[in-house]
């Protein structure tokens, strides 16, 4: 089943009313001191800015056992992994890339309480490298879900330098509820318990909130 949301309008999503001002700004000055190519770089970013830091309505499925995908993009990896640094556990690996022109909202896989939410300084090589999950800035947030725990990695890539979290340990999330973004391209990585059964491919094209990833009993 599909919860079907009211509103179907696209907003913008809070990081980027910053962008949009300094873009205004230009468009000012370039008015006010009558320098026209002021005034078209305002306009351009206006135009830029306002399509990355789009950010609309999902229809959530709310069928029990589905997980949804965390990032909008194109699925990179998917894999079994030993994750030590969080889990402790073994796992079963989504990796989502978000180019610059997808939606850089992210939203909760599954309904459940945050219960680490840690933040990691590291480098800005290219998201889609193996080695970026290890090596870049990235954001973990990890779901206590009905007594599993889901792992929820935002990995800053190559243009990427700005991680934004929504939520803090203690806060329930919804399934599909927005719980960051990551500003300019960049990568999600989900991590599930071995007995999900994962249901996307390498290549396959997925939305936040709305696309099923995996089911569990």
């Amino acid at each position: 089943m599909v919860e079907s949301t009211n509103k179907k309008w696209t907003k913008i999503a809070a990081p980027g009313y910053s962008f949009l001002a300094a873009s205004g700004l230009l468009i000012f000055l370039g008015w006010l001191l009558s320098w026209g190519w002021l005034g078209v770089v305002g306009l351009a970013g206006l135009a830029f800015f306002g399509y990355f830091f789009r950010d609309p309505e999902r229809d959530i499925p709310r069928e029990p056992g589905v997980v949804v995908a965390p990032a909008d993009g194109k699925v990179i990896l998917v894999d079994e992994v030993q994750e030590d640094r969080y889990l402790q556990a073994p796992a079963r690996r989504v990796a989502i890339f978000m180019n610059v022109f997808d939606v850089h909202v992210n939203r909760a896989p599954v309904a459940g309480t945050v219960v680490v939410a840690q933040h990691r300084d590291g480098c800005f090589k290219a998201a889609w490298r193996e080695d970026a999950c290890t090596l870049n800035e990235q954001m973990a947030l990890v779901l206590e879900a009905k007594g599993r725990q889901v792992l929820v990695v935002q990995i800053a890539g190559l243009l990427a330098r700005r991680i934004v979290s929504y939520v803090q340990p203690g806060r329930h999330l919804d399934k599909g509820e927005r719980l960051g973004m990551i500003c300019f391209g960049s990568r999600v990585d989900l991590y599930l318990p071995p007995e999900a059964e994962l249901l996307v491919k390498v290549g396959d094209r997925v939305k936040a909130g709305s696309s099923i990833v995996a089911r569990w009993e």
